[in-house]
């Protein structure tokens, strides 16, 4: 159980570790253009689990964990787990480097006006973790809360509070098994709900958004056009209306399931799902994403 004596812990732990945050940003950081778009699906996967993302400036990326013997472990699937691939090693721990190294600013180093090549690096760029979780959601969040709750870790993560949300370098959003009762019983919390675009009886388009920041779901389960050919003009117009709602209830969208073979039907989808507006581009393909991006 989370008690207001932790959770006043978690917010001094943040100032102190902030104050802690003197090495300065590598001279790689320094070189890369986040891309507010680009989010990396099943990260873990990669050779290099977020890293291999953050040196192609994606701000967001995916890791599903178990709970195995109370340490939580990155995996797709349960018969992968390994001991030394656990939550805080591959990402926890990695962020907060990072962040230190920022002088706790964010995961990406604000730059000046004057360092800046493009407007968007003017500011510091919002960075999300997607915990999606797998086996049993209460007791697994209840893990997960014991993680961001650490000191080492809290003061990385934005903060629900009463109402009220204040951002920070990192923003946990959890996916996958959501407990839902429970994160919405909560008065403080240090992480956000993954909503369903089409599934009325989850949290969806137009709930709090200081609760449900981003909505997602499957491409495929609500579209019927992967690339090839023309966009059916309906389907074009009910893309469009997803985002549309979404965004003017304070909404963040995600697909998953879109095409992810490099050729002429992922560009055109790619082209149309930047055109609407869509937060989130999903890929396995960081370079072919990062490329894409950078190219419009």
């Amino acid at each position: 159980m989370i008690t207001p004596r932790r959770v006043l812990a978690a917010l001094l732990a943040a100032v102190a570790a902030t104050s802690l945050a003197t090495a300065p940003a590598s001279a790689h950081e320094r070189g890369v253009r986040p891309l507010p778009q680009a989010h990396s699906h099943n990260d873990y996967e990669h050779t290099r689990p977020l890293h291999d993302a953050l040196d192609q400036g994606f701000t967001s990326v995916e890791a599903d964990i178990y709970l195995v013997d109370g340490q939580l472990l990155v995996a797709h699937d349960l018969a992968d787990t390994r001991p030394d691939r656990t939550l805080e090693s591959l990402y926890l721990e990695p962020l907060r480097k990072r962040v230190l190294a920022n002088h706790g600013v964010g995961v990406y180093r604000k730059q000046n006006p004057f360092e800046a090549r493009f407007p968007a690096e003017k500011a510091s760029t919002e960075f999300q973790l997607l915990i999606d979780v797998k086996g049993d959601a209460d007791s697994t969040y209840a893990a997960l809360e014991k993680r961001l709750y650490n000191p080492r870790y809290s003061f990385l993560f934005s903060l629900y509070a009463f109402g009220h949300v204040q951002k920070r370098a990192v923003t946990a959003v959890i996916s996958g098994g959501r407990p839902k009762d429970v994160m919405l019983g909560q008065k403080v919390r240090l992480a956000f709900y993954d909503g369903r675009i089409k599934d009325e009886n989850d949290l969806h388009i137009g709930s709090d958004p200081r609760v449900t920041p981003l909505v997602s779901d499957s491409w495929t389960g609500l579209f019927t056009w992967t690339g090839a050919g023309e966009f059916p003009a309906a389907e074009r117009a009910k893309l469009h209306d997803i985002v549309e709602r979404a965004h003017a209830a304070g909404q963040r969208v995600r697909f998953w399931a879109t095409p992810d073979a490099a050729g002429p039907d992922r560009d055109a989808l790619w082209k149309a799902l930047v055109a609407a507006g869509v937060d989130h581009l999903n890929t396995d393909d960081l370079p072919g994403l990062a490329d894409f991006l950078r190219s419009r």
